[in-house]
């Protein structure tokens, strides 16, 4: 389950969302019990997937499986067992075989509490990336709102409310089957709300039963945190950069590259000490794919896998696809390039991708499915003048260029409007 910035509960972390502000009050932490919303309500939907339905909400899922990406269908598959390649015996051998039953017998109800959740806490953040949203950067929003590109910042997030955040605590005490919480932000090191469940789940009494998932944008440090961590079961550690270059500065303003690698070896080095699982985390666009590989030359080196939760959808004209063919044929060049020159001996489908013994393979997988894509996806080069359009908006404010981070793109920015 995903309880999302305005406390309203969506059927599962991976589903395509629309604007993540808007109130469904029906659906709320504020009118309705996580228990009964996941037991009764998404009854309808799970009854859907238990026919065999495709429901347009899962289209995400499915545009990654298609280029061979692993998607979060399959990987919420495999925690209950069930693999696509196997699917008749892995089904018939899931510990949660007699839950599917029930739940086919009865409608698509469950007798279940929830066991994983995704928590977003709302758009506390510091950094303003060229790909963001207001409703995931109060700084961005800030932005947008001085630029008169939204009339209004989104609203506070339901976790500001201190009434909703202790009633949401005592719900997750009350899941007896309860062991991952994944939370994000905004930046989720500097979110009041973060801080408050970890310290509320170790006062109960539950923190080792539970692991603990967040993403940190290597801009900040903060040893409380990390001392609270320390006293939960586990902790996934992911990791959010784009390159290794100066041009993570530009997608991730206003970062500086030469922090962010310090704290990203600091993060590491407290991971292992900790035993912690760590992802470096990206999310590429048009911007930066033809330097996608130096992440992935890093990642290498650390044995360390790289993980993104989906092809960018929007804002569209970051899509990869709206690289020009001239483009796209050279970074697809680079990309090639460094997948030659690193091999292992699998060949199999890493599906569990935080299986630190597959790092590697779990990388050339990642970097194939990027090279599918850049082979596959349509032409959308007509969004260049949009793209353009929204850059110079933004250099404008920041005093910034995009041409001094990718001068080779000049000629090509300078034709869109630049």
């Amino acid at each position: 389950m995903r309880i999302n910035n305005s406390g309203t509960y969506e059927s599962c972390r991976w589903k395509k969302q629309n604007a993540t502000t808007r109130v469904n009050f029906e659906h709320n932490i504020r009118n309705q019990t996580p228990l009964n919303y996941f037991q009764k309500t998404m009854s309808e939907f799970r009854q859907e997937l238990l026919d065999g339905q495709t429901p347009g909400i899962c289209s995400d899922c499915y545009n990654m499986d298609q280029h061979g990406k692993v998607s979060g269908r399959q990987r919420q598959l495999l925690k209950a067992g069930i693999q696509d390649g196997f699917f008749k015996k892995t089904l018939a051998s899931s510990p949660l075989r007699a839950d599917l039953d029930y739940s086919n017998q009865n409608q698509g109800h469950t007798n279940r509490t929830v066991s994983d959740w995704q928590i977003d806490l709302g758009n506390y953040c510091n950094s303003a990336c060229v790909f963001c949203s207001p409703e995931s950067s109060s700084r961005l929003a800030a932005e947008f709102l001085k630029l008169g590109m939204i009339d209004q910042v989104p609203p506070s997030s339901w976790c500001d409310d201190p009434v909703l955040l202790k009633k949401f605590v005592k719900d997750l005490q009350a899941s007896n089957q309860l062991h991952y919480l994944h939370f994000i932000g905004g930046e989720t090191l500097i979110t009041p709300g973060f801080e408050k469940i970890l310290i509320d789940l170790i006062d109960c009494g539950i923190a080792k039963q539970i692991t603990i998932g967040f993403t940190t944008n290597l801009t900040v440090w903060r040893d409380n945190i990390v001392d609270l961590l320390a006293q939960f079961k586990n902790v996934n550690l992911g990791i959010s950069i784009e390159t290794m270059t100066s041009l993570n500065d530009y997608v991730r303003w206003p970062s500086q590259i030469d922090k962010v690698t310090n704290l990203l070896n600091q993060w590491i080095e407290t991971a292992q000490k900790y035993n912690w699982l760590v992802q470096l985390r990206v999310t590429p666009t048009c911007l930066t794919m033809h330097e996608l590989h130096t992440v992935y030359d890093y990642a290498w080196q650390h044995n360390i896998a790289v993980e993104s939760c989906n092809f960018i959808d929007r804002p569209e004209y970051m899509r990869i696809s709206v690289l020009p063919l001239a483009q796209r044929t050279i970074t697809r060049q680079k990309l090639s390039n460094w997948i030659d020159q690193h091999t292992t001996s699998n060949t199999d489908t890493v599906v569990n991708t935080r299986d630190p013994n597959r790092a590697h393979d779990q990388i050339l997988q990642d970097a194939h499915s990027y090279l599918n894509y850049l082979d596959q996806s349509p032409d959308e080069s007509y969004r260049l003048s949009d793209l353009v359009r929204y850059l110079k908006q933004l250099d404008s404010n920041r005093g910034n260029s995009i041409l001094t981070y990718l001068p080779e793109y000049e000629t090509l920015f300078r034709s869109a409007g630049y």
